[in-house]
């Protein structure tokens, strides 16, 4: 089962839930609201040339009808929205306590990717975050250069990632599924290419996954392909854990094979889209801090195979 996208009217957790049901209990006041004022104005159209109200009544009964409706009501239904908002929405999405959830899960704002990292394992990927179904995830937000904001509409309120500090939000699917999120606060010339994918899956499944992202990547198994990634600068920004790559510039490779989308959600992840962004990333996303490397036709090639191959 799949997210129908990046709707806030298709909740698929409890504190999305009531956000949504917060959002039609305003619109369909706002709409009572409209109607009452669109008829008053009509009725004072049609009589305008007539002294008294559309109901009859007095000069004093015009000035209970403004006093009753532009003043009380409006009070009443503001107030008990605040209410509403403040006990039940509010309370309902705010950050979770550690204590309360079953898994934590570090989020780091580049530009223009995310970087994820789970609490006590070795497990770090980049744009895809994987969930298990029906838990609260602890998803403690941060950013390494700029304001970014985190933001899954169909699963919780988004957040801001400032530099300096840390925001937490709860994520919970009630259902299997794949739900998209985006940075929600402008970033920079490619804040519009800075997709998440939340992935929700059964736990058991989720379990599996984790173990095996955690696990680093043979150096034995890397041959020429290995080579030629520390060989000609890739290694500078890149990790793959289990080899002598170890920066933290751009996203961990380790297993980037098994990702579904590439540079943030900007491309699918097949081989001919993988060779194109190793040859030119500014022509697929410009602005990107990854540079165009010297490689021959062969040598893109080998590399391209050895990425694929790290799953």
């Amino acid at each position: 089962m799949t997210g129908s996208g990046q709707s806030v009217l298709t909740p698929h957790s409890g504190p999305e839930h009531s956000i949504t049901t917060l959002w039609w209990v305003m619109f369909g006041g706002a709409c009572v609201g409209l109607t009452v004022v669109a008829t008053l104005l009509l009725l004072g159209w049609i009589r305008r040339n007539r002294d008294a109200l559309p109901f009859g009544g007095s000069e004093r009964a015009a000035t209970r009808l403004v006093v009753g409706l532009g003043i009380a009501t409006p009070i009443v239904l503001l107030s008990a929205l605040f209410v509403w908002s403040d006990v039940l929405v509010i309370r309902s999405t705010a950050a979770p306590s550690p204590r309360s959830t079953a898994l934590t899960v570090h989020v780091i704002g580049h530009q223009w990717f995310w970087e994820i990292r789970y609490g006590g394992s070795h497990a770090s990927t980049a744009n895809e975050l994987q969930i298990p179904v029906r838990t609260r995830v602890n998803i403690v937000g941060t950013t390494a250069d700029v304001i970014h904001s985190l933001w899954v509409p169909e699963l919780n309120r988004k957040i801001d990632l400032i530099p300096g500090r840390t925001n937490r939000v709860l994520l919970y699917a009630d259902r299997p599924g794949t739900y998209l999120g985006q940075c929600a606060e402008f970033c920079g010339l490619q804040h519009a290419h800075m997709e998440l994918v939340v992935v929700a899956e059964p736990r058991a499944r989720f379990a599996q996954w984790l173990r095996t992202q955690g696990t680093p990547a043979s150096s034995n198994a890397g041959g020429a392909g290995l080579q030629l990634f520390l060989s000609k600068g890739c290694a500078n920004c890149h990790e793959i854990r289990g080899t002598a790559a170890r920066a933290h510039v751009g996203p961990d490779l380790t297993h980037v094979g098994s990702r579904a989308t590439l540079a943030a959600g900007t491309i699918p992840n097949d081989r001919a889209h993988l060779t194109a962004w190793i040859r030119d990333p500014q022509q697929l996303k410009p602005g990107t801090k990854m540079p165009q490397l010297p490689l021959s036709q062969r040598e893109l090639a080998v590399l391209a195979t050895y990425l694929e191959r790290l799953k």
